[in-house]
């Protein structure tokens, strides 16, 4: 019975160290994805901030500047194009809506980002665009990979439509987390017109074109990053968009268009947080709580099937030494 009972061990420890790597490396790249049908919002605000007043085309100063961000996966979309792409893919239509301290619009601007739903590498589909424009994207955006690496990656950035490193600067805490830091400056770049505006009488389409005004912006960008899943738990940029030469600026070498630290609106950050916890925990039970668990219990069900086995070969007493057998009357 005890080398019975000891094989069936050997077998089940055989089983659990082998789901351990499976379970990592196998199961895992293959069951964590993106849902096709997220929906997320987020506000930011710069407060004060530096704001151009299209009427009188002026800088001024502003109590405040509110850009709200929405992203809301297209699963019509997402289905259509892993039919040809033969993967899992997630399309997420976005916007970023600016608006000034009176709450009238100040631009903004859709995008449509097709990207891998495990991976989070783009995917080159009909209908990848920023503002209406078809692009090109590399590297990531919105999200960094599953087990964010420490080191640089390609960071999209909407406004210049061209991707750029954005570096890895160390590891912080925040907000009870262990978090990576990421920075990305984009240098002063010609960047077109949103193609809405708050112009009276010219379309933004044609505007540079008609008065030889362009747009110029450059930006500091910065994230906190939970390695584990992947999604930043804060943002930040330190922004500046510039309109220079033309007949639109009456002479003027250049103007403001605005200015500003933006920083996510702090229960957005609270919520953010609470998120990314709860679902760190799902990515962690694949990744580090059961492959060690099965890890452990596979060495576990070994070594007590080596004592069984140790104890069935044990020789038995000699038989004078044995205790007498009786036998009933």
């Amino acid at each position: 019975m005890r080398r019975r009972a000891s094989l069936v061990l050997v077998a089940l420890a055989v089983f659990f160290a082998a789901l351990s790597p499976l379970l990592r490396w196998y199961a895992f790249p293959r069951l964590a994805k993106i849902p096709p049908g997220q929906y997320q919002e987020m506000v930011l605000e710069a407060k004060p901030a530096t704001l151009l007043d299209y009427g009188s085309l002026t800088a001024k100063e502003v109590e405040k500047v509110t850009i709200v961000q929405t992203l809301k996966g297209n699963v019509e979309e997402s289905e259509k194009i892993e039919r040809s792409a033969g993967r899992d893919v997630v399309v997420w239509d976005s916007l970023s809506y600016v608006q000034g301290p009176d709450g009238r619009m100040v631009s903004q601007i859709p995008e449509r980002y097709i990207f891998d739903a495990h991976s989070q590498a783009p995917v080159h589909a009909t209908g990848e665009t920023v503002d209406g424009d078809a692009v090109r994207r590399e590297g990531i955006e919105f999200k960094w990979p599953f087990l964010t690496e420490k080191r640089d990656y390609q960071y999209f950035d909407a406004q210049a439509r061209t991707s750029a490193p954005i570096h890895y600067t160390g590891t912080r805490k925040f907000r009870g987390l262990d978090v990576y830091y990421f920075e990305q400056t984009i240098p002063w770049t010609k960047v077109p017109y949103p193609k809405k505006m708050p112009i009276p009488g010219i379309d933004a389409t044609t505007l540079e074109k008609q008065t030889g005004t362009t747009r110029w912006y450059t930006t500091k960008r910065m994230f906190w990053v939970d390695p584990v899943t992947g999604a930043p738990v804060n943002g930040e940029e330190i922004h500046r968009e510039e309109l220079r030469g033309g007949t639109l600026l009456g002479g003027r070498d250049k103007v403001t268009a605005f200015a500003g630290h933006v920083r996510m609106r702090p229960d957005y950050i609270d919520s953010t947080v609470e998120l990314v916890k709860s679902q760190r925990q799902l990515v962690l039970l694949m990744t580090s709580y059961l492959p060690w668990g099965f890890f452990v219990l596979g060495g576990s069900l070994l070594a007590l099937a080596l004592v069984l086995e140790a104890r069935s070969r044990r020789p038995r007493a000699p038989a004078a030494e044995r205790e007498p057998e009786t036998f009933p009357a």
